[in-house]
């Protein structure tokens, strides 16, 4: 076999149509990571408790005041109840999750940023995530995820 023959054959030249990188398959490979649909009603519904969220978020963050339990009992006075879910994964009632943020590789380790997530769950097709944290903070209406409910699962490798 000559240098310009090779036994492996080359990169498919299908590409999906909205691929992020380009690669085959990406969007079904990574569909666990996509937010579903929200009906156009439930998209307003949850917008509204975004706008609700909004300002109880930016004030803790002026405060300098992140951390999950801070920011949990923030929100239950919007008149929220904490997600309660059974040891089988049923979601038993409530809407509100808050968490600490997500760990991330840095300098050799995983290290956890302060911070608090926020996870929402307005209809059983529509939520509103938020973060707090040091740097900055943020609200959004989206569709809940296919696996993880409001808060978009971890990256994998």
């Amino acid at each position: 076999m000559s240098a310009s023959e090779s036994a492996a054959p080359g990169a498919s030249p299908y590409v999906e149509p909205g691929a992020g990188d380009g690669a085959p398959h990406y969007n079904e490979n990574n569909a666990h990571r996509q937010p579903g649909e929200m009906s156009p009603a439930h998209a307003k519904d949850a917008e509204r408790e975004a706008e609700r969220i909004r300002p109880v978020l930016e004030r803790l963050w002026e405060q300098r005041k992140w951390d999950p339990a801070t920011v949990r009992a923030a929100l239950l006075r919007l008149g929220y109840e904490e997600e309660r879910v059974s040891a089988d994964g049923r979601r038993l009632g409530g809407s509100l999750t808050v968490r600490e943020m997500e760990s991330r590789y840095r300098d050799g380790g995983y290290v956890t940023p302060e911070g608090a997530r926020v996870g929402l769950r307005v209809h059983a097709d529509a939520c509103v995530v938020a973060f707090v944290q040091k740097s900055n903070f943020d609200v959004r209406a989206n569709g809940p995820y296919m696996e993880t409910g409001c808060f978009a699962p971890p990256f994998a490798h």
